[in-house]
């Protein structure tokens, strides 16, 4: 029987984004508060996964085993380290999150039976790599707070609490919805990243948080005025608002993820968007128990 384990590992380290071949007005213009001399610092988290057939003891690989490796090619080495002389990968690549994750994949492949690393540069900022190439996954996380109401304009008022409950109710209710977007792309090789963070942190402050943040969904967002502001059409929504911007950066929205309470979220993966259509009420999406 196969399986997927993954193991957690920790370590403390700073770096800096900064390019000599580029004056200090265009690093900024890339990089902004990153560029400060001599870095700056994070506690990162990794994730190692792993698959394998079960052995005779019940595991797919000895854990001790697998947490020895990890300290001896990657945390060890790492810990309260300056990234950029670190390894001499980040000589040539900056060691942002996606490169970070990439370099560690290939630091690790020769001992285990890898799948995936994940690496939580802080909570709001992740990146996958899956062992394709230069190709990456990064995850910017934010938040804004909005009333909605789900009512459908055509039905009655007991028809929409027949069907959406206490959240038809004329007045509606708020959440803090918790908002992540996961790029994919290939990594630069001189730069690192998939796509420049500061461009991508202000389309979504822009096309999203800025005009969603304290509103009144239904009332406040055209968008709203005749579909339903449910998780599921918010974040398709979303999506369909960044794709076209995060491919004028050079990259691909990969996936939507909107928490709208501890107890519910969904996510919409952009190859699955139908073209906006506000009279459109169905959006393939996922809607999963948090």
């Amino acid at each position: 029987m196969k399986c997927i384990i993954n193991r957690k590992a920790q370590f403390s380290a700073s770096h800096r984004y900064w390019l000599p071949e580029l004056s200090e007005a265009e690093n900024w213009q890339r990089f902004d508060v990153c560029t400060r001399t001599p870095g700056h610092g994070h506690n990162y988290v990794l994730f190692v996964s792993m698959a394998g057939e079960l052995d005779e003891y019940g595991m797919v690989l000895n854990l001790s085993d697998v947490k020895h490796v990890i300290k001896k090619e990657v945390t060890s080495q790492l810990d309260f380290s300056y990234l950029n002389d670190a390894w001499p990968e980040f000589q040539q690549t900056l060691p942002t999150t996606e490169n970070i994750a990439r370099v560690i994949w290939h630091r690790l492949a020769d001992h285990l039976p890898l799948i995936r690393i994940q690496l939580f540069e802080h909570p709001q900022l992740w990146a996958d790599y899956l062992g394709n190439g230069m190709e990456a996954y990064l995850t910017i996380a934010t938040h804004f707070s909005a009333a909605h109401r789900l009512a459908r304009p055509d039905l009655s008022y007991e028809d929409n609490c027949e069907i959406y409950g206490k959240c038809a109710r004329p007045n509606g209710h708020g959440h803090n919805y918790h908002l992540e977007v996961t790029v994919k792309g290939e990594i630069d090789p001189r730069t690192g990243m998939i796509v420049e963070l500061v461009a991508l942190q202000k389309a979504i402050e822009d096309h999203v948080v800025e005009p969603f943040d304290h509103t009144f969904l239904n009332k406040d967002i055209p968008y709203f005025a005749e579909v339903v502001p449910t998780a599921e059409n918010i974040a398709a929504h979303i999506a369909n608002l960044l794709k076209q911007p995060i491919r004028d950066m050079g990259a691909q929205l990969h996936k939507v993820k909107l928490i709208e309470s501890p107890n519910n979220s969904c996510e919409i993966y952009a190859a699955d968007l139908e073209p906006a259509d506000a009279s459109n009420q169905k959006n393939e999406s996922v809607l999963m128990p948090v």
